[in-house]
């Protein structure tokens, strides 16, 4: 830690877990300041009520408890605007721990001008990627702020310092958590990531104490049952706003999704990464619903976009894709593309009708009231005011450069 920073009260984004209270504790000996504890309900499927107990247990004020749910904002604002760009990572990855920490950010950010505190926490290692998600978000939104990043000051080598620095304070300490865990675990309302030492050998099949453990998102498509399911999802201006003829907010559309995907086995992907530090890592995701939400949103695109538009959106996914995977949200470009993206979606409105089966999303039909297919044009009859003949000229123009190319080259004799 840095002699020379100073801290009044600090804002620190607290699970209850043995980490985060650990941290808690830290902070308090080290930096002997104000605690406030921030628990975000992204929907991961835990109860949160034990945090409270937690932090009130470890002397932080009731005040200085917050636990929000967030779950709406996260789909509605942060989800959705990353679908409409049909967002995928190096080609595979859904983004859904990438796309969380700027709302986690922005939120702590927002208690700690509320309390006047001047530092934030998070308990992102050194090594991984949500350390820049978090402290670049905290810099864009509030950028004399201080940061406070415990894997990167503090002086434990690993678990059994953690282990017996939680036996010193008195912190609980729950069953088997005195080891190293075999692999860990983020989840939010879209997805669930497991990373760790069970699944640091890329060479190895994903385990069954990974993809078959009692909290998945989703279950293996040899677990899936036989029998196909038909569902509907219908859009609105790029954002899925009904399942099944039901008309659901942006968070219940997911949850529906998340259930539907589950069922069969949809959105479990074994996947390889390149981190922004600078290292590849491994991990197992878990995306029913976002893997859905992904085909039918590019399947109702399909029949409302314009050509020029679909192809100029899919040249500047990746550039958006990589902006939210390094945690830069708050950006400019990132508003910038994200304007573009929008303004493509006026029209994208319609239903898509899809089939579940054995872990896979097959599109089974698509309309819209502002589509773009043409039946008459498309046919083979000479109708839609379509003239054939027309393409020779078409064809011609295209070839031109082409043609005046092979003519220098015969008359130079590089063919011969």
């Amino acid at each position: 830690m840095s002699t020379q920073r100073k801290v009044n009260k600090v804002v620190l984004a607290y699970s209850g877990g043995l980490d985060t209270s650990i941290i808690l504790k830290w902070l308090q000996e080290t930096y002997q300041c104000e605690v406030v504890t921030f628990t975000a309900d992204l929907g991961q499927g835990e109860e949160l009520g034990p945090a409270r107990d937690k932090a009130l247990a470890m002397g932080i004020k009731p005040e200085n408890i917050f636990i929000d749910d967030l779950r709406e904002e996260f789909v509605r604002d942060f989800v959705f605007p990353m679908f409409r760009a049909n967002t995928l990572y190096e080609g595979q990855y859904l983004l859904g721990t990438s796309i969380a920490r700027p709302l986690i950010a922005k939120r702590q950010i927002e208690i700690a001008n509320l309390v006047g505190a001047d530092a934030v926490c998070h308990g992102a290692t050194g090594k991984g990627n949500d350390q820049v998600r978090f402290e670049v978000s905290y810099y864009a939104l509030k950028p004399d702020v201080t940061v406070i990043a415990p894997w990167r000051e503090w002086s434990f080598q690993g678990r059994p310092d953690l282990i017996a620095y939680a036996q010193q304070h008195g912190i609980p300490i729950a069953k088997g958590k005195e080891q190293e865990a075999p692999f860990s675990i983020d989840a939010n309302l879209l997805h669930t990531s497991s990373e760790g030492r069970a699944l640091e050998d890329p060479d190895r099949p994903v385990p069954d104490e990974v993809s078959k453990r009692s909290d998945r998102r989703t279950i293996t498509p040899e677990e899936a049952p036989d029998q196909a399911e038909i569902i509907k999802v219908e859009f609105k201006e790029g954002d899925a706003v009904a399942v099944n003829g039901k008309a659901l907010s942006p968070a219940a559309v997911l949850t529906e999704l998340n259930r539907l995907g589950a069922r069969h086995g949809v959105g479990g992907l074994d996947l390889v990464e390149n981190r922004y530090v600078g290292m590849k890592s491994r991990g197992f995701y878990e995306t029913p619903g976002g893997t859905i939400l992904w085909q039918a949103h590019r399947a109702i695109e399909s029949i409302t976009l314009d050509r020029g538009a679909m192809h100029l959106k899919d040249e500047l996914m990746p550039r958006y894709a990589s902006l939210i995977y390094n945690g830069m949200w708050f950006t400019p470009e990132r508003k910038m593309l994200q304007a573009a993206i929008d303004a493509s979606q006026d029209d994208v409105t319609g239903e898509v009708t899809l089939k579940l089966y054995k872990g896979g999303v097959y599109v089974q039909g698509r309309a819209s009231p502002y589509s773009l297919y043409n039946k008459d044009l498309v046919g083979f009859d000479a109708a839609g005011g379509y003239n054939q003949a027309d393409a020779e000229g078409f064809i011609k123009l295209n070839a031109l450069r082409l043609r005046i190319a092979a003519w220098r080259d015969r008359k130079a004799g590089k063919n011969e």
